[in-house]
């Protein structure tokens, strides 16, 4: 033990410091061939660092978060991140997208501190959601609304695939549309409403009267939008409820399926709307990993990368070491 290096470090805290401040801005073989050490210098290092500046503290004021997964290498590997949604920091990542990955989060939480967590938002798979059940019973859950109209584009699909012979204003000679018309009637159905030009709206008129069918599934995901854009929070519940009987008897078997998944999901898809929650913040994050992973060319294993999303992505500050 000295003051002036970690504990088990070969190198001075100051020098460590540089490495690290430079980590987060640079990939590891730029960082160890400017300051003329090895690669795995640069790995352990930064292990250190974060090490040594991840708090435990930075769980104490948790009172809604966001869980999602993240493929780090080919083969379904995956890391499991959650972020505070008050600061938007990285405040957990473990290897793996399971139960077990986020059960050591609520852990590492302990009792008193889980019970001032109050919302937890995810994707609508059933890992996160049977954890967060088990270990905060307490806490809403709110499904992102992504993944929700996301389902919502695929019952639209399945309607438009059984009858895009016929949906297509512009055919050729022997009756089937054109692929870069079928190609902008699917843009149109699948899009914001609000995005789409004149052209567009013209396809999409058109279809209300060739295919009702398609038009017909098509409002109900734009209805189905609406619950996130336009609802006010406390009409949001009547709203979908009668989105829900809308398309139940729509006699379009995707959307009626739809139905029934969003009816068993109900509350947490309100959850969503009255705490104004998504998992927009996880989205950011997932994309700042994904420039981490590029910059470095890949990661050769899970530890590795959990230790540059948390000296990227958590909220470490590593001064600048000056010259005295």
């Amino acid at each position: 033990m000295v003051p002036w290096a970690r504990p088990g470090a070969r190198h001075t805290q100051v020098f460590e410091d540089l490495v690290a401040w430079l980590a987060q801005r640079m990939d590891k073989s730029a960082v160890a061939a400017l300051l003329r050490c090895a690669w795995r210098t640069v790995d352990h290092v930064v292990r250190r660092v974060v090490a040594d500046h991840l708090a435990d503290h930075r769980f104490d004021h948790l009172l809604r978060v966001g869980v999602d997964e993240i493929s780090y290498r080919r083969g379904h590997k995956y890391l499991t991140l959650v972020v505070d949604h008050d600061t938007g920091e990285v405040v957990w990542a473990a290897k793996g997208r399971d139960r077990a990955a986020l059960r050591g989060f609520y852990e590492q939480l302990g009792p008193g501190r889980r019970l001032r967590l109050e919302a937890v938002s995810m994707d609508m798979g059933s890992a996160y959601r049977s954890e967060t059940e088990a270990q905060v019973p307490h806490a809403a859950i709110a499904f992102d609304p992504f993944h929700v109209i996301q389902l919502a584009n695929r019952a639209l699909d399945q309607v438009f695939t059984a009858a895009r012979v016929q949906v297509s204003p512009s055919a050729d000679s022997q009756g089937r549309p054109t692929r870069s018309t079928w190609r902008a009637t699917r843009y149109a159905l699948r899009a914001s409403a609000e995005r789409l030009d004149p052209a567009h709206h013209a396809l999409l008129a058109a279809l209300s009267h060739r295919h009702v069918d398609v038009y017909r599934a098509w409002q109900l995901k734009e209805q189905l939008r609406a619950l996130y854009r336009d609802v006010p929070p406390a009409r949001a519940g009547h709203y979908l409820d009668q989105w829900i009987d809308d398309a139940s008897h729509s006699h379009l078997r995707p959307m009626a399926n739809l139905a029934r998944t969003v009816a068993t999901h109900r509350d947490q898809i309100l959850n969503a709307v009255v705490l104004d929650l998504s998992n927009s913040r996880v989205e950011g994050i997932n994309g700042k990993v994904r420039l981490i992973q590029r910059r470095g060319y890949g990661h050769h294993d899970a530890a590795a990368l959990i230790a540059m999303v948390y000296l990227c992505c958590s909220g470490i500050r590593i001064p600048l070491p000056t010259q005295t």
